[in-house]
């Protein structure tokens, strides 16, 4: 799909919304918090370092934005056990389930596949697939309880057409793109859940920069700059929009 980079959000867009962003202490998933908050939504602020999500907790209650919450969790080393338990515990507090963004992410290593540490590869596929699918199946419920859900899943180039080099990161996104698809067409006529993937593009971002080390990062858009698409993708304008693989901006590679 094209981006919706000329997308404009109502300021009331995600008014009375609840929204977990996961990876919401930096990067994307910061302006991404920031963003939903600001447009109305009362933000479950998902990571491993609490001290980032206090202080984007602190950003969003001094803009004025609903008060988020806070919810520590890390996913390489969840288990199923978490994400029941994270379930049960935003069912306790919210009674349902409007979005979630799935943002979170490492790159691993860019290497040749023969080469690649196999602990390393493991790792990449917990953080990047393994976790958020498992999150999903925990909250689905939860979100079979909103008259309007989205899932985002955060996705890359490389999990679209392979590249050399992109080892377990890419594989993990091409995961991510054919899980997309089998719950959109799972999910789209006995529920209003929908679900699309969402590729940034080149961002100023410290994954990006560890990816292009040799890149001017004044040459790329900031996560700010890319918000458009979030907004549009979990908001109500893209209502029955789902199954699809979106871009945040025009490709830069």
């Amino acid at each position: 799909m094209s981006c919706q980079l000329e997308y404009q959000a109502a300021d009331d867009l995600l008014s009375g919304r609840v929204v977990v962003v996961t990876g919401a202490g930096d990067g994307i998933g910061r302006a991404a918090a920031l963003s939903y908050a600001a447009h109305g939504a009362t933000v479950i602020l998902l990571g491993r370092t609490i001290s980032k999500l206090e202080a984007v907790y602190d950003e969003i209650e001094q803009s004025g934005g609903p008060q988020p919450a806070i919810y520590p969790l890390d996913l390489e080393g969840a288990t199923w056990s978490d994400y029941e338990t994270m379930a049960d515990r935003l069912r306790e507090t919210f009674g349902r389930l409007d979005g979630l963004l799935h943002n979170a992410g490492i790159l691993g290593r860019i290497t040749p596949v023969q080469g690649y540490n196999p602990q390393l590869w493991e790792q990449v596929m917990k953080i990047n697939f393994q976790g958020p699918l498992m999150m999903t199946q925990a909250l689905l419920g939860l979100m079979s309880a909103s008259d309007d859900a989205s899932i985002i899943f955060t996705s890359s180039s490389v999990g679209r057409k392979g590249r050399a080099f992109w080892g377990a990161y890419a594989t993990s996104k091409f995961a991510t793109e054919g899980l997309m698809q089998i719950l959109a067409d799972e999910l789209e006529n006995t529920t209003t859940i929908r679900v699309n993937t969402l590729n940034p593009g080149a961002t100023r971002t410290a994954m990006r920069k560890a990816a292009f080390p040799a890149e001017d990062p004044n040459s790329l858009r900031t996560p700010d700059e890319i918000m458009p698409t979030y907004l549009y993708l979990m908001g109500p304008d893209s209502r029955g929009v789902t199954g699809q693989a979106f871009n945040a901006q025009p490709p830069k590679l």
